[in-house]
């Protein structure tokens, strides 16, 4: 029977890791702050402090003046020992960004996978296309997760069902792991936003909220507790098919289009009503980025329909608007949703519009890959 190599083997890797995290979020340290905020006395922090920087996992980056001594080396993590990728695909594009290990992000490319590679090769061009633009080597990266807008199986994590995106379905991951190597992880768009926003947006600080994402599709993002809830099938958040008053139920489900919330708040649906209003737009985002009070009004009261129902089974707290409409409303459109929401329901949420810039669906796919690369390098220190 195997062992544990012991403990101070393993409280030595715990301190690492620690300091790691310390340095990243708060860094550059010297030794006595990284030793006086990590518990450790000066002794044991220089030990940890040369063994890391024998890793090449921590550098001294300069000096700070203090007292009457010499002034004080300071210490942060080496940004290049290690890469990660993260991507979104489209039917029409496909997006890669490429950060360190600080989480900086280093380039973004952005291509057209419409030429007819299956998505394998399409994934690795894209991927080597940025490492070439970051001049970086491929083998340098650590983590790669990709979102799209399929059904992702919390289990076996393949995509069990995308609409749009027909090529990729069960046996793509595995495919792509033999291509890039096992660290890749397929998650669905929604759920990476809703990590963006935990991370770096609207939603800082709260460990239980849904992100709503009106677009030319919905979709519902849930943490808990933290932590995303994906359901037993990996269909949480589906809110395109909720069911809703004076909109048919779908004859076929095969249909994502067909939904009666997705009749209700869909594209084709806001184009109608700014229609009949008389208004006029480019887009459905231009419509409701310029709409009236009486517009606006209405949809957010189709909007609320689903933040209701979400906040009657879920008391998320906090509601994120997100995708096209939700970022083009804006915090008009969110206050309306929040005064529609409270006029129907015992419960009443904060909702307020994405805090997330640039491309939500590439931030969060980041977000994750950082949290896995970041779990391999800085636990491998002993």
């Amino acid at each position: 029977m195997s062992r544990d190599p012991g403990t101070p083997r393993l409280l030595r890797r715990l301190n690492d890791r620690a300091a790691l995290e310390l340095l990243i979020g708060d860094g550059p340290l010297t030794r006595a702050e990284l030793g006086q905020r990590t518990g450790l006395s000066k002794v044991t922090a220089g030990q940890l402090l040369v063994r890391l920087e024998e890793r090449g996992l921590v550098e001294v980056t300069g000096e700070r003046a203090g007292g009457r001594g010499p002034h004080a080396a300071l210490y942060a993590v080496v940004p290049s020992c290690a890469y990660v990728a993260g991507l979104e695909v489209l039917p029409d594009s496909l997006r890669v960004g490429v950060a360190d290990i600080t989480g900086r992000t280093v380039v973004e490319i952005t291509l057209n996978p419409s030429d007819g590679r299956d998505p394998v090769e399409a994934v690795h061009a894209a991927v080597r296309r940025a490492c070439e633009a970051a001049n970086i080597g491929l083998s340098r990266l650590r983590s790669f997760v990709i979102g799209t807008r399929g059904v992702v199986d919390p289990v076996s994590g393949d995509v069990r069902w995308s609409y749009d995106l027909p090529a990729w379905h069960v046996g793509v991951l595995a495919s792509l792991r033999e291509a890039l190597g096992a660290s890749v992880t397929i998650e669905n768009d929604v759920n990476l936003v809703a990590l963006a926003e935990h991370k770096y947006g609207a939603a800082a600080g709260h460990d239980d909220f849904v992100v709503i994402w009106s677009g030319i599709g919905q979709g519902l993002g849930v943490m808990l507790g933290g932590k995303l809830h994906r359901g037993i099938t990996g269909g949480a958040g589906e809110i395109g098919w909720l069911p809703v008053p004076g909109e048919p139920l779908p004859a076929d489900v095969s249909q994502p289009q067909s939904g009666s919330f997705q009749r209700l708040v869909g594209h084709d649906a806001l184009r109608g009503l700014a229609d009949r209003r008389g208004l006029i737009g480019n887009t459905v985002p231009d419509l409701v980025r310029g709409g009236d009070e009486g517009y606006l009004d209405e949809v957010a009261g189709r909007l609320a329909v689903g933040a209701v129902a979400v906040t009657v089974v879920l008391d998320p707290g906090l509601i994120v608007l997100s995708g096209d409409v939700g970022r083009a409303g804006g915090a008009r459109l969110a206050a309306k949703v929040q005064e529609a929401v409270a006029r129907v329901c015992p419960s009443r949420p904060t909702v307020v519009t994405t805090g997330v810039a640039g491309n939500p669906v590439l931030r969060g796919a980041l977000v994750a890959a950082l949290e896995q690369a970041r779990e391999q390098v800085f636990s491998d220190t002993v």
